[in-house]
């Protein structure tokens, strides 16, 4: 019997246990944990990525203004020639008849041309001694001028075949290296509509340009000379660097997106390639020595818990202001709370000046909401301001305690007048 009495008695001793811990872990007495951060002193530079490809300076392509069979190729890829460089020949065969031909075309119109010349001058004599009448004359006189022409003709026809001769042999137009050769011995090219690329020469490697396409919401912070850094799949652990050259006016539209092309000049050091996908950052701002968070510190959104601990209360009324307004029925969300704006997505490098919240944690453990002023960011860490800001404050990043705590949040400003509970102003 005193053993049931013994059971029964531990039995009502956990229970209740169990219940007192359960109300008191119900009523929300423990405390939420806190995750913080510094606020550090750092320099920070805010960019702009784009992609783009790498490409030489100038290159110029190599065609034939003839057409034939390839009969000979001097230079071969990544060879380095010179102006003026025989780089192949096509066969010449019909361009030498070609020329054998106006030479014999010109020949017989010279021969024609004494013939037509003697005959002028016989006549002319006659005309003078009046054997023949000026009419007569004419036509002689006109078959001479005829002859002169086609002697003049003969000999352009000449000079047009002598040129295609010798455009047979294909010569290097600059400096440069060969990129490109898309020809090879016994093919035949045609160059009835337009010439063919042979080809391809880059002037200089050393210097290299990079075409990045840049969207427009971004364009308006590319300015020639802008430094820029990027890098290249190949050499993924280095970074390369360059500046702006130009900003091409011309737009392309891809997918509803408009585009603008970028030029960016690039010192080459022989690592860096013609076709190379260069991953580019520009740089539009730079901050130096500030005072900086992380950007989630300033995405927090305060609990009932944080609000009571700052003496606030949990209020839902949402203040209107220049820079809010009330959500629409039905939508939900802390859009109106100061940490709420604050924590709005805004690209990298954009010094927008707006207010934010900070809440804070002394060394006593107690939270407080400070109001600064953000500046710069990289996407990662955002330059801000404020009087009770100094670095070392430790701020809250996120909550990390009870479930039902860390998760709530409140649509309340504390840096708005709030009515309490019994109707008068809060802070």
């Amino acid at each position: 019997m005193s053993k049931i009495k013994t059971t029964a008695a531990l039995t009502a001793v956990i229970l209740l246990g169990g219940t007192a811990w359960f109300y008191k872990r119900a009523d929300g007495k423990e405390a939420p944990a806190y995750k913080t951060a510094p606020v550090t002193r750092a320099s920070l530079k805010s960019t702009v990525s784009a992609t783009g490809s790498l490409q030489a300076v100038r290159t110029v392509q190599v065609g034939t203004q003839v057409s034939g069979q390839i009969a000979h190729i001097y230079v071969d890829f990544n060879d380095h020639v010179k102006k003026g460089q025989l780089l192949a020949r096509i066969d010449p065969t019909l361009q030498e008849q070609a020329v054998q031909d106006a030479q014999a075309q010109l020949e017989r119109a010279q021969a024609t041309l004494v013939q037509a010349q003697d005959e002028y001058n016989r006549n002319k004599q006659l005309l003078d001694a009046k054997v023949i009448t000026p009419s007569e004359f004419g036509t002689v006189q006109s078959n001479f001028s005829v002859q002169q022409a086609t002697v003049k003709s003969a000999n352009i026809a000449l000079d047009r075949a002598r040129q295609n001769l010798a455009y047979t042999s294909i010569y290097a137009p600059i400096d440069g290296v060969i990129v490109e050769r898309n020809v090879d011995v016994g093919q035949t090219v045609a160059a009835s509509l337009s010439a063919p690329q042979l080809f391809l020469i880059a002037n200089d490697l050393a210097q290299m340009q990079i075409l990045a396409s840049v969207d427009e919401s971004d364009i308006g912070l590319i300015k020639e000379q802008q430094p820029v850094q990027f890098t290249v799949q190949s050499y993924p652990n280095q970074t390369f660097t360059g500046s702006v050259q130009q900003v091409r006016l011309q737009s392309t539209t891809q997918d509803n997106v408009v585009n603008y092309t970028v030029v960016i000049a690039v010192k080459n050091d022989g690592k860096l390639l013609p076709g190379m996908t260069a991953t580019v950052q520009f740089q539009t701002g730079v901050a130096d020595n500030v005072l900086t968070v992380p950007n989630a510190a300033l995405r927090i959104k305060p609990t009932p818990a944080m609000l009571a601990a700052a003496g606030l209360g949990a209020q839902t009324t949402t203040p209107r202001d220049s820079t809010t307004r009330r959500p629409a029925t039905g939508t939900t969300g802390t859009t109106a709370t100061a940490a709420g704006r604050s924590g709005q997505a805004r690209a990298p490098g954009a010094r927008s000046g707006s207010g934010g919240v900070l809440w804070t944690i002394d060394s006593t453990g107690k939270v407080k909401p400070v109001r600064v002023r953000t500046g710069l960011t990289d996407g990662q860490k955002t330059e801000v301001q404020g009087t009770a800001l100094a670095e070392g404050t430790q701020v809250i990043v996120s909550v990390v305690g009870d479930a039902t705590t860390a998760t709530a949040t409140s649509t309340a400003n504390p840096f708005q007048p709030q009515r309490g509970p019994g109707g008068g102003r809060g802070f």
